[in-house]
């Protein structure tokens, strides 16, 4: 009879034995297999656990930016709202007009063509949203026995390709007439009402409030109306000009330069005051919208660092646990094998002694208990392999992921560990076995 046939024929004697052996390796390779596996399970959910919040966390750092920019836009419109208030900050004059009759009167008496207007109006000079052609002139209103300030105007001129903005001042309707506070009041005037002035019939507009300054002596009329009142068809003796997108305060001053460059018959003058205030605004209002970004970002940024550390230091738990309960594991089983197998050598003295007597040499006998041990290993690895993976799975709660967890190296792994920890752990007991002497065996029988 071959090595083989007395191998499985002692397998077959002694079930036993061999099923205590093979448990051995099958505890061996599943704890291995298991561990490895549970390690692998762990470390692809850590990592789609860090994954999914890097991902909610940019989601909500986006929102968070976009509810930034809206507010910060929602500001800026109110900023405008606010600011517009203040006036114009950019005054335009013809050239040879005299600032100190500006300062002291309010307006100045010099004109030019309205036609500035269109120009400046469909120009490249994106930082003015607002343009008003105004004619203004102090005047007698004859009928009511008083000096009054009269404004023409013809409401904002639309900028050529851009959107259009809400208007500072309204514009005034032909044949009506909008009154400032002293006028109206002492003269009892209401909106609805007519009046006349300069000989013209003028249906009052609106009345309004009180302001402190010059305007509450002030009649506004329809622009094309005053020019003919006035006899100065075509003509304005003032451009006001609104700058309200400006980034930088350092951005301002330029726009005289830019003006002046598209309009050299004209000076420009501006209210820095104004311009600064709505510079200053926006930038206030930007700067601490862009500040709420950038703690939220690195609120999202130590969050996660956080999270990271946390989930590596529980991942280094897991293997350090791996790292010795394994192969303490390995260990047993080995002893255990190494056990059963010097048990069995034991238990088989006597066909030992006949085999040798019948001359099978030590090579043969030592094959006889290696053999064996290489089949508990190989059948070992076929039934721990699966039952440490499956286990791993279960443990990890990954059993969906199985396919994406199965790893040929750890299959190779797995049957080659386990035939060579067999046969390790029968070294010894198979190396007592072939050198047992057959003359003592016998004799002791």
């Amino acid at each position: 009879m071959s090595v083989w046939g007395m191998i499985f024929k002692e397998i077959g004697y002694r079930k036993g034995h061999f099923l205590l052996s093979l448990l051995a390796v099958a505890a061996a390779v599943a704890s291995l297999i298991g561990s490895v596996t549970l390690l692998q399970a762990h470390k692809r959910r850590t990592e789609k656990l860090l994954s999914d919040k890097r991902a909610e966390a940019e989601g909500m750092l986006a929102k968070k930016r976009a509810d930034v920019e809206a507010r910060v836009a929602k500001m800026n419109d109110e900023i405008r709202k606010i600011t517009k208030n203040l006036g114009f900050n950019i005054l335009i004059l013809p050239k040879d007009q005299n600032l100190h009759e500006v300062y002291a009167k309010g307006f100045g008496e010099k004109t030019m063509p309205e036609e500035f207007v269109t120009r400046l109006a469909t120009s490249d000079i994106v930082v003015i949203n607002h343009v008003l052609p105004s004619l203004v002139r102090k005047v007698e209103w004859t009928e009511q026995r008083r000096t009054v300030v009269l404004v023409g105007t013809r409401g904002e001129v639309p900028l050529a390709n851009r959107r259009k903005m809400p208007e500072i001042l309204e514009s005034v309707p032909r044949g009506e007439a909008v009154l400032g506070y002293e006028l109206h009041n002492q003269l009892q005037l209401k909106p609805g009402q007519s009046v006349k002035l300069m000989g013209r019939d003028f249906k009052v507009r609106k009345c309004l409030p009180a302001r402190g300054n010059q305007d509450d002596i002030t009649v506004w009329l329809n622009l094309g109306e005053t020019q003919e009142m006035l006899d100065l068809a075509g003509r304005i003796n003032a451009i006001y000009a609104l700058e309200c997108n400006c980034q930088s305060v350092d951005r301002i001053g330029s726009i005289r330069k830019e003006v002046a460059k598209l309009l050299p018959e004209t000076q420009v003058l501006e209210f820095q005051s104004q311009a600064v205030a709505r510079a200053e605004a926006r930038k206030v209002a930007w700067e601490e919208g862009m500040a709420a970004v950038v703690a939220e970002r690195e609120h999202q940024e130590n969050a996660l660092k956080a999270e990271e550390t946390h989930q590596k230091g529980m991942q280094r738990e897991r293997e350090n646990l791996a790292g010795w309960l394994v192969p303490l594991i390995l260990t047993v089983s080995a002893l255990w094998i190494a056990l059963l197998t010097y048990i069995n050598v034991r238990a088989r003295i006597s066909e030992i002694g006949i085999l040798r007597a019948l001359g099978l040499g030590n090579s043969r006998i030592l094959w006889l208990f290696l053999g064996k041990a290489l089949v508990i290993g190989l059948i070992g690895a076929v039934v721990g392999f699966p039952l440490g993976f499956g286990l791993g799975l279960n443990w990890a709660g990954n059993a969906s992921e199985a396919a994406a967890l199965f790893d040929v190296q750890m299959l190779v792994l797995g049957i080659g560990l386990a035939p060579l920890l067999a046969i390790g752990a029968s070294w010894l007991p198979a190396q007592v076995a072939a050198r047992l002497d057959p003359a003592l065996v016998l004799g002791e029988g």
